[in-house]
């Protein structure tokens, strides 16, 4: 099994159960590729890393609040999370527990859905009776925080408040709606930081992938057999200019999360031109892969069976980031989404 070793590392105590406030006060790792060297610093000093000319590619993409409640037939409570609309706008792959083809449910204030069927991945379809429920979502709905933050906060006691997550679990640059899970890598940067890079010469570009459970489907073999589910991945003709010029000047390509780095792979040629457009992405990226797009990367600290963790061993090379998470753990860095950040040169 790849990866086993990480599986030893006692990450539990380390789990981040809040966010740092403020944002760009986590602690930064930063892994240097060409001296095999490890520094510890504070996000917010990250500008010193890029020179004018340099680019930071961020995703723009929205959590919405993608975790409804609703009732059976018979009066029994079920949890639905939605994951995203299908070809039909009424109808909604959806993960749920409970489920039976033709069950109707009830949502509250008029919003109902029939059962209707499953996907090629096992997800159910809820036919729901209205057009556009994101509305619905917006006053109904509870970010979908990874449950094991939810756990770790009934663990120790913690309530969480839904006005603080709906702020917090999201980037300051959201833009578009689409997202179950944030792009997290992009947590730390705040408006006067990134106004700091712009400052320095550095270019802002965004992109846009919807972020999808996919992404944090675990590993159960070897990388070579696990299968990514698709996301929605866009690229504007801006950004892919903007890369290609920086590529020809000499400027380094910083991707900002996973979900980022995905994008631009999907949408640069072996030539390392990047090109415009939009579609579904099932790249997966693990050791072996050769990078075509980014230079360098900002990530956070990964679960052990995880395809992110695998991107950052394909880019970092496993046995540097084994020695970054020994680190990690011995200087008790805060681990996962609302966690420390990581950034690899």
């Amino acid at each position: 099994m790849a990866f086993e070793r990480f599986k030893e590392l006692d990450l539990d105590p380390l789990i981040a159960k809040q966010p740092a406030t403020p944002r760009d006060s986590s602690r930064q790792m930063v892994l240097h590729r060409d001296t095999h060297t490890i520094e510890h610093r504070i996000f917010r000093d990250i500008h010193e890393y890029f020179n004018a000319g340099d680019a930071l590619v961020i995703n723009n993409t929205k959590v919405f609040p993608a975790k409804l409640f609703a009732y059976k037939p018979t009066g029994g409570k079920v949890e639905v999370l939605l994951v995203r609309p299908t070809v039909n706008a009424r109808t909604w792959a959806v993960l749920t527990r409970d489920y039976k083809k033709g069950m109707t449910l009830d949502f509250g204030n008029g919003l109902t859905a029939k059962a209707v069927g499953k996907t090629e991945n096992n997800e159910a379809l809820l036919e729901f009776n209205q057009d556009d429920i994101l509305p619905f979502c917006d006053a109904h709905g509870l970010m979908p925080l990874p449950q094991y933050i939810e756990k770790a906060r009934k663990h120790n006691g913690m309530t969480a408040s839904i006005e603080t997550d709906k702020d917090r679990y999201q980037t300051v640059y959201a833009k578009y709606k689409g997202s179950i899970a944030a792009p997290t890598a992009g947590f730390h940067f705040t408006p006067e930081l990134l106004q700091k890079l712009t400052d320095k010469g550095v270019k802002i570009c965004y992109i846009t992938l919807h972020v999808g459970w996919g992404t944090f489907k675990p590993l159960r073999g070897e990388p070579e057999q696990h299968h990514m589910l698709a996301e929605l991945g866009e690229v504007s003709q801006e950004t892919a200019d903007t890369l290609n010029a920086v590529r020809r000047a000499g400027g380094r390509v910083f991707s900002c999360g996973t979900t980022s780095t995905r994008t631009l792979e999907s949408f640069t040629g072996e030539n390392h031109v990047t090109h415009a457009g939009k579609k579904w992405t099932d790249l997966f990226i693990y050791p072996g892969y050769k990078f075509k797009a980014i230079d360098c990367l900002i990530t956070n600290f990964h679960f052990p069976d995880s395809t992110p963790l695998c991107m950052t061993s394909a880019f970092a090379g496993e046995d540097f980031i084994y020695e970054a998470y020994l680190q990690a753990v011995e200087k008790k860095y805060r681990f996962y989404s609302f966690g420390d950040s990581m950034m690899i040169l």
